[in-house]
């Protein structure tokens, strides 16, 4: 009886669970024609559909799958199966984006569909088929060709195409999207000559794919599509409102597979004004491995990286110490790096930061000079010397950020908060630290609520030994593994750095946090010491920086 009972009581709470909706993050499904859709990038390919680059515009949550295809209309679409395909995949609360027009007004009866009977016909079975599953669909104006009368207006090359997309979206009370107006707007600002930096024309021999060059006012290059891609992202923005949290705008997008105004980092930094003092310039980088050397150079001030994984967005290369230059010179550590920051004001978030070289000694994956530098929600890999914090005058701020190495794998003259962040040892009888603190500074490094944790087996790690004479490092509240020392800290040799480090510790707390056994030169801080120690007190200075109230988004 006690087993029929709990059978009963276990049936009728799981079905009273499943009775409620599981929120669930929509897909965008796109069907259309050329101007839409993804495009190859064989032999350097310049050519986009505006539905390739829309991805740029979404939270990483929000998944696009494009189906539109080159030279289909709304009957041969669905003709030779593609929307079948569509349809099955379908779920409620999805959306169903409809763009076409370009090639229901060609001639051949594969494709062909008169404006006024058949082709209303054909985008209202989209629309209906589309509502039967509980999805969304969006109907979509077709964009303009690039076709100037002679006095310099727009030619209308779609007339009663475009009517009927629009009296269907009335009749079937569907939200519209008028993407021919609004990309003849475009066109109209840019001009007869000018609109031809959004279409691909190109001179003979620049790319393998057009080796004999084109002139074509139908198809989209990158910043052309970008830009259609932008007006649609910020239509939606106001259209949509379920959607619309899923909207964010960044300057310039980096994407290995084309959907980008850039395949790599550093052209998207080249790109940046200098000095830019009026805004902030966000770059954001899709999913890949960036296997480049990337400098953000002094005059590319305000500039934020936003990458679409944590995980799977990667800057990496694989330079070290010892390794000879072109002039058969070693690189030196500094020479090493993966990534340099020498601009002010820089913010990354959402992405990795790798030295690839391995266990080859000084191998550095971040040098950050830059004043006002922060990282958030970033990881740092590497061996020894992982992060460089370069600059005397330098204020840094890292949270959320997981850095791993072995040897003084944080390091440097800078000023540095470390919030929330998880310090991870690769190697037995490593170091965490090896600050550099000038001489007069007030705060080197301080950790606040950070974790230190280490591979398998690791033990005997040092907090921080003094690379210079007045190094300074504190740890605050933090969690500390087992394989930390209990001595806790090093003096690198040389005893008379004990007298003019600083390397404190408060609440220490976890296996490695019992501060019976540290050094005695080292310091337990009083509750009144420890209440100075804040954020505003180590990073704020003259100008009373406050990096917990600034973003990266626009």
């Amino acid at each position: 009886m006690k087993n029929t009972s709990y059978y009963i009581l276990f049936t009728l709470f799981t079905c009273i669970f499943c009775s409620f909706d599981v929120e669930r993050i929509p897909v965008i499904y796109m069907i259309g024609d050329s101007t839409m859709a993804d495009k190859s990038l064989s032999g350097g390919n310049p050519e986009r559909g505006w539905g390739q680059m829309f991805p740029g515009f979404l939270t990483p949550d929000i998944h696009v799958d494009n189906r539109a295809l080159n030279g289909r209309s709304t009957r041969s679409f669905r003709n030779e199966g593609h929307w079948e395909l569509v349809r099955k995949k379908l779920r409620k609360g999805d959306y169903v984006f409809i763009q076409f027009g370009h090639n229901d007004q060609k001639a051949d009866t594969a494709r062909h569909s008169d404006a006024e009977t058949d082709y209303k016909i054909n985008l209202g079975k989209y629309i209906d088929e589309t509502r039967k599953v509980g999805a969304i669909p969006v109907l979509f104006t077709p964009i303009v060709r690039r076709k100037f009368n002679p006095n310099g207006t727009l030619a209308d090359t779609h007339g009663k195409y475009t009517d009927a997309v629009r009296t269907v979206a009335k009749e079937k009370q569907v939200l519209l999207i008028d993407l021919n107006k609004m990309s003849a707007g475009l066109l109209e600002k840019y001009g007869p000559e000018k609109s031809t930096f959004l279409f691909v024309w190109v001179e003979p021999g620049i790319y393998a794919a057009l080796p004999k060059g084109k002139q074509d006012n139908t198809h989209l290059n990158v910043r052309g599509a970008r830009l259609i891609a932008r007006m649609v992202a910020e239509a939606i923005k106001e259209t949509i409102p379920a959607l619309a949290p899923h909207i964010v705008m960044y300057d310039y997008v980096v994407a290995k597979d084309g959907s980008g105004d850039f395949f790599t980092i550093q052209e998207a930094i080249d790109a940046v004004p200098d000095f830019r003092k009026k805004g902030r310039t966000t770059i954001y980088i899709r999913e890949g491995v960036y296997k480049e050397k990337v400098i953000l150079p002094e005059s590319k001030i305000n500039v934020s990286f936003m990458g679409e994984s944590r995980t799977k967005t990667i800057l990496t290369y694989d330079d070290y110490a010892s390794k000879m230059n072109v002039f058969g010179e070693e690189m030196s550590t500094s020479g090493s790096a993966s990534f340099y920051v020498y601009a002010p004001d820089f913010i990354a978030e959402n992405m990795t930061f790798e030295n690839s070289s391995g266990p080859v000694g000084q191998a550095v994956a971040v040098f950050v000079s830059g004043d006002r530098s922060i990282f958030r929600n970033c990881r740092f890999l590497g061996f020894q010397d992982t992060l460089y914090t370069y600059d005397k005058d330098s204020r840094q701020y890292y949270e959320g950020c997981y850095i791993e190495g072995t040897v003084d794998f944080i390091f440097g003259k800078s000023t540095a908060w470390f919030e929330n962040c998880t310090i991870h040892s690769k190697r037995s009888e490593g170091y965490l630290t090896a600050a550099a603190t000038p001489a007069g500074k007030a705060y080197g490094y301080v950790f606040h609520n950070c974790r230190l944790t280490a591979d398998h087996s690791v033990e005997n790690v040092y907090l921080g030994r003094p690379w210079r004479p007045f190094a300074r490092t504190l740890f605050i509240e933090c969690d500390m593994g087992s394989h930390i020392s209990p001595e806790g800290w090093h003096n690198w040799r040389k005893p008379d750095a004990e007298k003019t480090t600083f390397y404190g510790e408060y609440k220490s707390r976890g296996e490695g946090g019992n501060c019976e056994g540290r050094v005695s030169w080292s310091h337990q801080l009083t509750n009144k010491e420890a209440d100075q120690i804040t954020l505003r007190n180590v990073l704020g200075g003259n100008d009373e920086w406050y990096p917990q109230i600034i973003g990266t988004v626009k």
